[in-house]
């Protein structure tokens, strides 16, 4: 199949022009192309198709117009469904734009050495055009593809004249210069390109005719002189002398990271000139050089601006990242960095190693032989560049940081630029600019307060605006710096830059009133970035949250602050510096302990509060004490009243929360870090936060080993085996779960016991080892009925009764599963009401007992939204669907299933979205409708295998084998079998011996 963009959309097959009709599916087909064999985001679907104007049924009709389109194609498997959205796979040479573009890189390729091929294979790309790209698809998304295949049209006809001219056609191509040239005017390189075919054809007044008609509609249209390139030429024509041709330079699509330029940038020409010199010294690039210097002293400004200098240098583009080496957060890891370079260099997300080794060798192979200027801003440290670096020596790194790098100097070989602070004259021409006539009208107070800013670049330029914002003089700040003398000596001593910078911030801090200004300390022992009320009420003791924000209120008007849109409160890097070092100064080491362990109480118990909410199952959080070193009750805090309010806290606060837990240890707090793993275990887990997950249980780990405290180092334990669990790292789960069974046994601590039994249960179920998982489980109910805990019986048993299903054996599920639902009844518990309810529909359904079935199916529906649990509500109605599917009702059960796909894909739970695919796959086959069955089953294939859903991928396969035998095709489908087989072999699904049998009479049968 072909498709051609370059001109009216138009798609081939089988060597005939197939229409692809109304707009909305052509421009469906024109966004896909425009990103072909890469996935397409739904919601930018969307805005494409109805620019912003969707409603309650736009996902509906987008999934309607990729059906219709499917249609058209020669193989509805072209267009998959997965989690970055829909792909339309598209082979070599079958779209003309990837064919133009193939056709302009050989020739590249072969310009320098080769010409006249070069010639050739640029006009067969031109020939490929038929218009404007897109011609006749009117979708605002495309204009940027638009823009650039026509500009790389452009610029392959002045590569193509180029290389005319070099093979000595000028006479012949004069006719198309001159034309090319009419129709646009504004293009340089074309006039340099007909003036040097005119002269080299023995036409020097024509060519001196061509210039001056080129400067006059420069003049006119642009207000521009000619550039230096055709100003050259036009001396060499006048003198008579021989022009040489370069070859073409290849396609520059290269990164242009670099932050906008710094107003105002004045001075630092030593210094620029320094960095001018790495570029010349012994005729190389220098690999690395170090800008350092302390806080605020100009670095980024220095380097950003002389990066615009001389990015030109660069021509394979220029990287930026700002390490936030430090700010308030935690320094960005240089896998993390590594990530986002190559990703920004094209590397797709899935093929970025996993380990920080094999990652920077894969960047040092991507930048290999590259001229690339990579700026890594505000580095913590040596050991966070090191990996960055590149291994040739055409790269250049500059590197900016408070820390001397000593280390990348030493082993490196880094040039380092030490960055002082500014000259008095670079001062005074610094805060002209920034204040003008102010600075000429006080001369005397001017020269004070470059003074008391030791001229300090941010210090000057907080000053400057402290006096923009103000009615008053530059005199009125002066005077205020100078009553520093008390509390901030070293403003004077001119010994420490950072002391300028405390300075001016003190400037507004001595004007607070004393509850303001504690509370602006406060914020400097808070190991977080953002804080809301509650937290800063907690840190000063209060019980008003109002009175706070009051106070607050006034840090924001002093600018010590910023509120954001949310009402969070932020500082950035040196004001959090600055608050921290006066409380360290100014409060007793045992105010700040409290105030501190008053937070830990605040984040413990209010976590505590969300998470019973949310998972009220949990019981096992009341059999241990939550550490409380304060004493006092929690009296502020937020009105988490329903599930909504209660995640939304955990969502925002999860970083302070993590944070907090570790600055806990840090200060000889580790109660609160281990009561926070348990608390928090649940919500990270259910949330696939696996990195915070592992970083907070890995931490309580090692305190709970520290202190010998065998129960926290098995709940610890329990915790990553479940994050192992939710990454698929089955062996690693099951060590967890093993060694966290063993620390309890010996402990004798049962309820935890039956806890990790219940787990380790339902992983064994996961691996395939039924009869273990059935005797986990068992012992799980036991130990929990024996402790008294008869409603958290109900747990292993309902898993129990799971399994039993899940392995053909309904009769002992239903068992199972009674038993539960008559515990969760009796307690009127809903979690365990719902998980029952839900199970029971899958075993009545199973036994055919479709009533009974649909009638604990809308039970469990009724919980679930009652809950708000929106996954829950999605499996359950997509067992609804697959209870009206055994009834041959297809239409109730394909509305089921498309609702629970919506709740799916709306929460990102690709395991329901590959079990709702599947519903509506089998549903399709069992109604006759094969094509839109295919459809379904490929979506759920491609849904389980990026997310490593083995059941419901070899559920996919097995589908697929029986459209595929149904139609002949007695080879496809064995394959998918095939497939099916050995992952249901794994699991120790049941459904192993119905695909086998399959197998086997379709080879025995092959004609069949």
């Amino acid at each position: 199949m072909r498709f051609d963009v370059l001109g009216p959309l138009r798609t081939h097959r089988g060597g005939e022009v197939v229409a692809v009709t109304g707009a909305l599916r052509r421009a469906l087909l024109a966004v896909l192309l425009a990103r072909a064999n890469e996935p397409v985001p739904a919601d930018v679907l969307l805005d494409a198709l109805w620019g912003g104007r969707t409603g309650d049924g736009s996902v509906q009709r987008l999934q309607v117009n990729v059906h219709r389109l499917r249609g058209t194609l020669d193989d509805p498997e072209r267009l998959s469904f997965g989690p970055g959205g829909y792909c339309l796979r598209v082979q070599p040479d079958e779209l003309d734009a990837e064919r133009f573009g193939a056709l302009l890189d050989t020739a590249d390729g072969v310009a320098a050495a080769d010409p006249r091929r070069c010639a050739e294979l640029i006009r067969q790309a031109l020939a490929l055009w038929r218009g404007t790209p897109y011609q006749g698809v009117d979708v605002p998304d495309l204009l940027g593809e638009i823009q650039r295949l026509s500009e790389r049209r452009l610029v392959a006809a002045e590569q193509l004249y180029a290389a005319e001219l070099r093979c000595g056609r000028h006479a012949e191509i004069t006719g198309e210069l001159a034309d090319l040239v009419r129709r646009n005017p504004l293009r340089e390189r074309l006039h340099g390109l007909l003036m040097t075919a005119l002269y080299q054809s023995g036409r020097q007044a024509d060519a001196l005719a061509a210039y001056r008609r080129a400067r006059d509609v420069l003049a006119e249209e642009l207000g521009l002189d000619p550039g230096p390139e055709l100003r050259t030429l036009e001396r060499q024509i006048l003198r008579g002398e021989p022009i040489e041709l370069a070859a073409p330079a290849p396609r520059n699509t290269a990164p242009a990271q670099l932050p906008l330029d710094v107003s105002g940038f004045v001075g630092r020409t030593a210094e620029l000139a320094q960095l001018d010199r790495l570029l010349t010294e012994n005729g190389a690039t220098a690999p690395v050089a170090a800008v350092t210097g302390t806080a605020g002293v100009g670095k980024t400004a220095l380097t950003v601006r002389w990066a615009h200098r001389v990015k030109d240098r660069f021509p394979d583009g220029q990287l930026y990242v700002d390490l936030r080496g430090y700010g308030p957060d935690h320094p960005l890891s240089p896998d993390d960095v590594l990530a986002v370079l190559l990703r920004t260099l094209g590397v797709d997300g899935a093929a970025i190693p996993q380990e920080l080794t094999e990652r920077a060798a894969r960047f040092r192979t991507v930048i290999d032989r590259k001229n690339l200027l990579i700026l890594l801003d505000n580095a913590h440290s040596a050991a966070q560049v090191r990996p960055l670096l590149p291994g040739t020596a055409t790269c250049l790194v500059v590197v900016t940081s408070r820390d001397s790098l000593a280390g990348l100097v030493a082993r490196e070989g880094a040039h380092r630029v030490t960055l002082d602070r500014m000259t008095a004259g670079e001062a005074r021409n610094l805060l002209d600019e920034l204040l003008g006539d102010r600075c000429d009208t006080e001369p005397e107070a001017t020269a004070q307060l470059i003074e008391h800013c030791v001229r300090l670049p941010l210090a000057l330029r907080i000053a400057a605006e402290r006096v923009r914002e103000r009615p008053h003089h530059v005199a009125h700040l002066v005077a205020e710096l100078a009553d520093e003398q008390a509390r901030l000596d070293l403003l004077d001593s001119g010994d420490d830059p950072d002391a300028s910078v405390r300075a001016v911030f003190s400037a507004s801090y001595r004007h607070l009133e004393p509850e303001a200004a504690r509370l602006f300390r406060l914020f400097g022992v808070h190991p977080g970035h953002d804080l809301d009320a509650y937290a800063l009420t907690a840190l000063a003791g209060g019980d008003n949250p109002r009175t706070t924000r009051r106070l607050l209120d006034k840090l924001a008007r002093a600018h010590l602050i910023d509120e954001t849109a949310d009402h969070r409160y932020v500082q950035h890097d040196l004001l959090a510096t600055y608050a921290a070092e006066l409380t360290e100064t100014i409060d007793p080491p045992a105010e700040r302990a409290t105030a501190f362990a008053r937070l830990l109480d605040y984040y413990l118990h209010t976590a505590s509060r969300a998470v019973q909410f949310i998972a009220p199952d949990e019981l096992e959080l009341r059999e241990l004490e939550l550490p409380g070193v304060v004493g006092s009750p929690v009296t502020a805090a937020p009105n988490l009243s329903t599930y909504g309010t209660a995640l939304r806290w955990l969502d925002v606060e999860r970083a302070n929360l993590i944070r907090a837990a570790e600055a806990a240890a840090a200060r000889d707090l580790p109660a609160y870090t281990t009561g926070l793993s348990r608390v928090l275990s649940w919500y990270l887990d259910v949330g696939l936060y696996l990195d915070e997950a592992q970083q907070l249980h890995t931490k309580a780990l090692d305190i709970a080993r520290e202190q010998d405290d065998p129960v926290a180092e098995g709940i610890a334990l329990r915790a990553l085996g479940l994050v192992h669990l939710c990454a698929h790292r089955f062996a690693e789960a099951e060590q967890s779960f093993e060694e966290s069974l063993a620390l309890h046994e010996r402990a004798g601590t049962r309820v935890f016991q039956a806890t990790t039994l219940n787990h380790l249960g339902a992983l064994c179920g996961f691996a395939g080892r039924v009869e273990e998982g059935i005797r986990h489980l068992r012992r799980s109910a036991d130990l929990f009925r024996e402790f008294g805990h008869r409603l958290m019986a109900q747990r292993p048993l309902t898993t129990l009764g799971q399994l039993h299903l899940r392995q053909a054996q309904p009769e002992a599920a239903l068992s199972c599963l009674r038993q539960a639902a008559t515990i969760a009844t009796e307690h009127d518990y809903p979690p365990g009401q719902f998980l029952t309810s839900y199970a029971l529909a899958g075993a009545y359904r199973d036994t055919g007992r479709y009533s009974d079935a649909l009638d604990c199916a809308h039970r469990a529906l009724a919980l679930a939204r009652s809950s708000h649990f929106s996954v829950h509500e999605g499996i359950t109605l997509y067992r609804l669907g697959t209870i009206h599917l055994r009834l041959g009702d297809y239409d109730q059960a394909q509305q089921h299933h498309r609702q629970a796909l919506a709740i799916a894909r709306t929460f990102s739970s690709t395991q329901l979205e590959a079990m709702a695919l599947n519903g509506a796959a089998e549903t399709h086959a069992a109604a006759g409708a094969v094509a839109e069955a295919t459809r379904c089953y490929l979506d759920a294939m491609t849904a389980a295998t990026n997310r490593g859903a083995r059941y419901e991928q070899a559920r996919a396969h097995a589908g697929l084998g029986d459209i595929h035998q149904r139609q002949g095709e007695h080879d496809k489908a064995i394959e998918h079998w095939k497939h099916a087989l050995t992952t249901y072999h794994d699991l120790r699904a049941p459904k192993a011996a119905e695909v086998s049998a399959k197998i086997t009479k379709a080879q025995e049968n092959p004609a069949r």
